[in-house]
């Protein structure tokens, strides 16, 4: 049985003259355990909308999304947020890490949301991603590449089995961007989770060995480009 199933999943946007835009149009994906698969698309093909809704941060219009047999769609609002922290990690392009927050706290925060807090693990994947010197520093205190690390390891906190990861490199300069994909790689490996990435940059891309073109899956993706 594939990790994630996805099944004729469909997502409209209300445009401003009130017409309906299809954004997402999925017949079928999936994704084996611990797979590493890079979406390509261009900006606007839907790539953030189609996480947001594997994520559950998004209800879809109709479809089904399933992970490890479980449906993740139409369940009530707390059922898909219980079923997102213990199952799925995700990578914002924009890091969101609260400022407020230590790197240790930024990991600890994302646990609670999970199965509970656990230091140990926390401060064990910051030592992982570099940052065994930074552990109490926030995140102003942070380069742009330390910040993306913290976020590595928040992604990674609850254990998930999928982690979903959205133009990750995107603010990062080259060297950094390459060392960044390199560790998000290497990190889900360790923790036996599969990753989902999309992104439009072609050295990203270049690093995995399957890419999948957006368009090929996401119908509306078709009639935007066409």
């Amino acid at each position: 049985m594939p990790l994630l199933e996805i099944g004729q999943l469909r997502k409209d946007f209300r445009a401003p003259d009130g017409a309906t835009q299809p954004v997402i149009d999925v017949p079928r994906f999936e994704l084996a355990e611990q797979a590493q698969v890079a979406l390509a698309g261009e900006s606007g093909s839907g790539k953030t909308t189609l996480l947001h809704l594997i994520a559950g941060i998004l209800n879809a219009d109709s479809g089904s999304v399933k992970l490890a047999g479980c449906e993740l769609t139409n369940v009530p609002e707390g059922e898909r947020d219980r079923l997102r922290a213990e199952n799925i990690g995700y990578i914002f392009q924009t890091f969101n890490l609260l400022p407020g927050y230590t790197c240790v706290e930024n990991v600890l925060l994302g646990m609670s949301f999970g199965p509970g807090a656990d230091r140990g693990f926390a401060e064990q994947l910051l030592r992982r991603v570099g940052l065994s010197d930074r552990l109490h520093h926030y995140p102003r205190q942070l380069s742009t590449g330390q910040q993306q690390r913290v976020a590595v390891a928040r992604a990674l906190a609850n254990r998930p089995k999928l982690v979903l990861a959205d133009e990750p490199t995107g603010n990062l300069d080259h060297a950094n961007a390459r060392e960044a994909l390199k560790l998000i790689r290497e990190a889900c490996r360790e923790n036996n989770a599969a990753l989902l990435l999309v992104s439009h940059d072609r050295e990203t891309l270049a690093g995995f060995e399957t890419i999948v073109q957006l368009a090929d899956i996401n119908l509306a993706a078709r009639k935007v480009s066409a």
